[in-house]
C-alpha cells in the first residue's frame, strides 16, 4: 500500500499485519515510504520500489486509479486488491463514475456512507467501512477564546474548504488555522487581526495546540469528511461545522451545532466563545459521539474482515 493519506493510514497500519509501503528516490508521491510525521508501529515496513518484486504479498490497497497497473509492475504479478475511495466525486455530481465502475474485479471500500451514495460504482462490489481514529485522548482546556481549524491548502482549495467563508466567521471569534501552506492566509483574507496561521505543525503539538482552543471550526463544503474533525471531537472540543456530506451523521446534536445557515453557525461561534461551562458540556457530548462511532477496534476488525475475504477470493 501507499502513503497517500496519512490520518487514515496511521488508523490502518495498526491492525495486525504487516504492511509495505514503497520508497522512491527522492519520496516523490508514489514512494513517501513510511510516515515521518505520524507515529506508525514497526509492521508498517518501508520497502524500496524496486525491491518488492518476488515478496509474498497477499492483497494490495489501492487508493489512486494508477496504483493497479503500478502494482502489478512493481510486483511483476497480479495480486488480489481492494481500492479505498476517500473522496467525494467531482464533476457532474451526482452523475460521477468512479474510475472502477467498469470492471467487476476489484472490489470499492468507501470510507462514508455519503460517498457511497454519490459516487456511481457501476459494476464494483462495494462496501463501506467508516473511519476509525486513534484515540489522541481528552485533553481539552479551552482556555483560548479563540476557534481551532485545520485545513491544508486553503488558498487552493478555496470554496472546496469554505475558505472564502473564513472571515466571516472571524468576526465572532478569533481564528487560529492550522496545516499546510496557511501562512499567507490572514493576509490573503484581509484579516490579520482576527486570525492567526500555525504552518504544519507535527500532530502530537498539532493536538495539544487545538485542545487550547474553545472551540472547532469545520468549514469544509465539499469533502469526504476530515480526520480532523473527528480527532478535534475525541480531543473534546465541541464542534461548529456545515451540514454538509458527511458531517450530518459525524456531529450529533448534543456535539455542536451544523447548519447550512452561515449566520447560524456565526451565532453558535460566538456563544461556545463566551461560555466556557457550554463548551465543556458539548464538547465531552462530542468526544463520547466521536468514541462511539469511530472506534480503531472496530476500524480494524472491518479491515481484517475484509482484507481476509480479498484474499480468499470471496469479493468480486
Amino acid at each position: 500500500m501507499w502513503h497517500v493519506h496519512g490520518s487514515w493510514t496511521t488508523a490502518f497500519v495498526r491492525g495486525g499485519h504487516e504492511y509495505l509501503v514503497p520508497l522512491v528516490p527522492g519520496r516523490g508521491p508514489d514512494g513517501r515510504g513510511r510516515a515521518r510525521t505520524f507515529p506508525w508501529p514497526a509492521n508498517a515496513r518501508e520497502v524500496s520500489f524496486d525491491r518488492l518484486r518476488g515478496l509474498d504479498v497477499d492483497v494490495a490497497v489501492y487508493q489512486r486509479p494508477h496504483e493497479i497497473d503500478l502494482a502489478r509492475e512493481w510486483l511483476g504479478r497480479d495480486v488480489p486488491g481492494v481500492y479505498v475511495e476517500h473522496n467525494t466525486p467531482g464533476g457532474d455530481v451526482p452523475n460521477a463514475r468512479h474510475p472502477l465502475a467498469g470492471r467487476g474485479d476489484i472490489p470499492l471500500v468507501h470510507v462514508t456512507r455519503f460517498n457511497d451514495l454519490f459516487w456511481d460504482a457501476g459494476d464494483a462490489p462495494t462496501r463501506v467501512i467508516e473511519h476509525g481514529v486513534v484515540d489522541p485522548g481528552y485533553r481539552y482546556s479551552g482556555e483560548l477564546p479563540r476557534a481551532g481549524v485545520v485545513v491544508n491548502e486553503p488558498v487552493r482549495r478555496w470554496r472546496v474548504a469554505g475558505t472564502d467563508l473564513l472571515p466571516a466567521f472571524a468576526v465572532a471569534a478569533p481564528l487560529d488555522v492550522f496545516g499546510m501552506r496557511v501562512t499567507r492566509l490572514p493576509a490573503t483574507l484581509g484579516v490579520p487581526g482576527r486570525m492567526e496561521a500555525f504552518e504544519d505543525l507535527p500532530r502530537e503539538a498539532m493536538h495539544a495546540a487545538l485542545a487550547r482552543r474553545r472551540v472547532y471550526l469545520h468549514p469544509y463544503r465539499w469533502t469526504s469528511l476530515g480526520l480532523s474533525l473527528i480527532e478535534a471531537m475525541m480531543l473534546g472540543m465541541p464542534v461548529v461545522a456545515l451540514a454538509t456530506t458527511e458531517a450530518v451523521e459525524a456531529v450529533p446534536p448534543e456535539a455542536g451545532v451544523v447548519s447550512t445557515k452561515v449566520p447560524t453557525l456565526v451565532a453558535a461561534l460566538r456563544a461556545f466563545a463566551a461560555d466556557p461551562e457550554l463548551a465543556v458540556q458539548v464538547g465531552k457530548a462530542a468526544r463520547a459521539a466521536a468514541l462511539a462511532r469511530y472506534d480503531l477496534g472496530r476500524f480494524l476488525s472491518d479491515w481484517d474482515q475484509t482484507l481476509d475475504d480479498v484474499a480468499a477470493g470471496r469479493i468480486k
